[in-house]
This record gives structure tokens, sequence and C-alpha cells, in this order.
């Protein structure tokens, strides 16, 4: 099994900056493929980014050339760097592991709120 604790989230103005944080534990955890995906109210959670045990990144549309996934194996760790913000990008980010042989977690969640 995986565990998986998000930081980094909070309250930034429009056009500003966040990084996210997303620190694994449990077995394994560098043949999974990590991601960041969000959710508002009333929709599915939608993928942002992911990125494959390898390091190859993979971007949704909506946050390409503003948004970096990366990931460091040795401390487990996958980060999400978040730049010109805008107000549609508040949601409720959720780090995933995700591995078909492995199983896929989850973590708790946290929010991030772009707003002036």
């Amino acid at each position: 099994q995986v565990q998986l604790v998000e930081s980094g989230g909070g309250l930034v103005q429009p056009g500003g900056s966040l990084r996210l944080s997303c620190a694994a534990s449990g077995s394994m955890v560098s043949f999974y493929r990590m991601g960041w995906y969000r959710q508002t109210p009333g929709k599915q959670r939608e993928l942002v980014a992911d990125i494959t045990s390898g390091g190859t990144p993979n971007y949704a549309d909506s946050v390409k050339g503003r948004f970096t996934i990366s990931r460091d194996n040795a401390k487990n760790t996958v980060y999400l760097q978040m730049n010109s913000l805008k107000s549609e990008d508040t949601a409720v980010y959720y780090c995933s592991a995700r591995s078909p042989a492995l199983g896929n977690y989850w973590g708790q969640g946290a929010q991030v709120t772009v707003s002036s």
C-alpha cells in the first residue's frame, strides 16, 4: 500500500504562484505513475498533470506552460509548481499514485484558492 500526504495549498492572488508537494510512503513508490488531479463542487475530478516512474510528464491543456510536475524518487515526493494562477484553477488538488499491477491511491486533498 501507499500513503499520500499533500501540502502547500492555500490562498493566492491571480497571477501568483504556489507549489504543492506530495509525500508518499509505502512500498515500491518509485514504480507508480504519480499525478495531480483537481475537483470543484459539482464537477468530476480531472487530471492536471502526471509523471511516469521514469520522469516523463503529461499535462492537461489548461495548465500547459503554467504548471510543472516533477518527482524526486529518492525522497518519494512529487511536486506541482503552479505559476500564473487563474481564478479557474481554484479547486481541491489531489495527489495520486497509479499502477495497473500495484493499485491506485489518493491523498486527502489540498485546497487551492486563487482570488484577489
